[in-house]
């Protein structure tokens, strides 16, 4: 009996999958505890769709960090901290200070778990801050730590 799997079944398929599985196994198992249905003609069409959904929600989500990418690309932060000799900061600066400043002067929300910052900014300057907004994209925040 051939089935369209609605949730990952160990051993079995992935969610999406249409598959052909023994008729015992698919009426007293798969069908009963809702994890597949029946590959009719209808439901075919409707995992077409669903498809097809799925891809332009997919491309719509990667013009939307496109478009933000060129927004962040453009952007300097502007940070004050207080800092001893040598321009050596006394503490020092974390992704949530800057997603922080980066909301309240620009309005641009983006989460601190996306910025990949290695350590916290600990000198005064500029730095460059990876933030991987979509696994194709990647924006550079540029982040400037001056004197307080």
């Amino acid at each position: 009996m051939k089935v369209i799997f609605l949730q990952d079944v160990k051993g079995k398929g992935k969610k999406g999958e249409v598959k052909e599985v023994s008729v015992g196994y698919a009426q007293n198992f798969l069908l009963k505890n809702k994890l597949a249905v029946e590959a009719t003609a209808a439901n075919m069409s409707q995992l077409d769709g669903q498809k097809k959904r799925a891809e332009k929600d997919a491309a719509a989500e990667l013009q939307a960090a496109k478009d933000l990418k060129a927004k962040i690309d453009e952007i300097t932060v502007e940070m004050k901290a207080k800092s001893g000799e040598g321009g050596r900061l006394f503490g020092s600066i974390t992704t949530k200070q800057i997603a922080d400043a980066l909301e309240k002067t620009k309005k641009l929300k983006v989460d601190r778990r996306k910025m990949e910052l290695p350590d916290a900014i600990r000198s005064l300057g500029y730095t460059n801050v990876p933030i991987k907004l979509h696994p194709e994209v990647t924006a550079t925040l540029k982040v400037h730590v001056t004197e307080e």
